[in-house]
């Protein structure tokens, strides 16, 4: 894909040139770092489509590299280049997940190739333009939906409430040979037990009190295509039951009905809940959780991709100020900063909230401060300057460190790896004294 974002990483400048001289010149975004260690950093702060290293390099060598990318992201495809007598540990590279490897020298036609096959893979946020995001974590987790979007394997998203699961799951849809099927979704907490079975299974007529007709359900409605069974942990366990042998033997029987009808679809849940504890507490089935969870995917939190925030935010604001009749054109910097320093327990859904009070309310071009506090009824989160932010962490790590030792100086310093004289330095420093952590009985 032709103006994919590319990490090169090589400890030789001459060849990072020669790299960047190529792929600029194919269309590609390049960025170059010249250690494992640099790339690291760089990956931090922006996703490219692909990364291509050098397998032999002082520091973080090309493996160790390739095993730090594929523990954090397993779908960012990761090339080796490699001379030829390392060849045997580019093939073992391969084979736990290294995307491909080439031998130098190589051709520049067969990088491309290779590149082009690569970044092929992980081409997912142009296909889902109405997701809306920046952030790395949020775009590896799109490359993984494009991936698993055309399999028809099922998936449960995992991830607080208001984090955007039912957007995923629609993107799911679209990336699937389905998408010309229906979507159609339930939310399992939002109707009564006695209601969600004819919802799910339907009926025929006559099946109890007040059925005066047959009714499909959704189940049958998504035929086709798939289904999304939102908040999957509270569904009732009768009904797991009667689920399970739906995916199993692929037909569902409505209630009251003589006979089963063939049924294809594919299923799609989430949950905010721990379902692994819920399993183990009996509360859901192990057996529904296995057919379910078999591709696991966690959308993360706001507060953990507030590079998002503002965008979002500016987002919200041009649709919702259409929506109350207002000319607004976006927040004054002092309410975008309480925006970004806020917690946001209830996520993308919260945002929108406070946008849409923001909106009601404003009578001036820009928000100001006043209405997004006024929105957010809670204190901003607390952003410390380097300088706090590195004594407050010093001071907490030398607390656990002398709890976990008792109090035992030398043995504190060890797990430390510092002398004790400057160890006694650090303990003087925050305040802090050996008699603080012994035993009672020792003091």
């Amino acid at each position: 894909m032709k103006g994919a974002a590319v990490l090169i990483v090589d400890d030789d400048a001459d060849l990072r040139r020669l790299l960047d001289m190529r792929l600029s010149a194919a269309g590609y975004r390049v960025a170059t770092a010249a250690s494992g260690e640099e790339a690291l950093s760089r990956l931090a702060v922006e996703r490219p489509r692909a990364v291509i290293t050098d397998l032999r390099m002082p520091g973080i060598d090309g493996l160790q590299l390739f095993a730090r990318i594929h523990a954090a992201d397993p779908a960012l495809p990761v090339i080796v280049l490699t001379a030829h007598g390392s060849i045997p540990d580019a093939v073992a590279a391969t084979q736990s997940g290294v995307y491909g490897y080439l031998t130098k020298p190589f051709e520049a036609a067969e990088l491309l190739a290779l590149l082009a096959r690569a970044v092929g893979t992980a081409a997912a946020p142009a296909r889902f333009a109405d997701i809306i995001t920046v952030s790395p974590l949020m775009r590896a987790l799109l490359d993984e939906v494009a991936l698993v979007g055309a399999s028809e394997a099922s998936v449960l998203l995992q991830g607080e409430s208001g984090t955007g699961k039912e957007m995923l799951a629609r993107a799911l849809h679209q990336a699937s040979p389905r998408r010309r099927g229906p979507f159609v979704a339930i939310n399992c907490a939002a109707i009564p037990e006695a209601l969600l079975e004819s919802e799910l299974f339907g009926h025929a007529r006559g099946a109890f009190t007040g059925a005066d007709s047959a009714r499909r359900g959704l189940l049958l409605g998504a035929s086709g295509g798939t289904l999304f069974l939102d908040e999957i942990g509270d569904m009732p366990l009768a009904l797991q039951a009667k689920l399970l042998r739906v995916l199993q033997e692929r037909e569902v029987r409505p209630l009251g009905a003589a006979e089963s009808v063939a049924v294809d679809v594919r299923v799609i849940s989430a949950t905010h809940r721990d379902l692994d504890a819920a399993t183990a507490a009996h509360q859901f089935r192990e057996d529904l959780y296995y057919r379910l969870n078999v591709v696991n995917l966690h959308v993360p939190p706001l507060r953990e991709r507030r590079e998002d925030i503002a965008a979002l935010a500016q987002h919200f604001v041009e649709r919702l100020a259409r929506k109350h009749g207002r000319r607004i054109a976006g927040f004054t910097p002092d309410a975008l900063e309480l925006l970004l320093r806020a917690d946001w327990p209830g996520n993308i859904r919260q945002l929108m909230n406070v946008v849409e009070q923001c909106c009601a309310l404003c009578t001036t071009v820009r928000i100001p401060a006043a209405l997004v506090a006024r929105a957010l009824r809670t204190r901003p989160s607390e952003i410390l300057s380097y300088a706090e932010a590195k004594e407050r962490f010093e001071r907490d790590y030398l607390v656990n460190l002398m709890k976990l030792t008792g109090g035992q100086v030398t043995e504190a310093a060890r797990l430390a790896q510092r002398n004790r004289t400057e160890f006694y330095r650090l303990l003087q420093k925050h305040g802090l004294s050996a008699a603080l952590f012994k035993p009672a009985e020792d003091v």
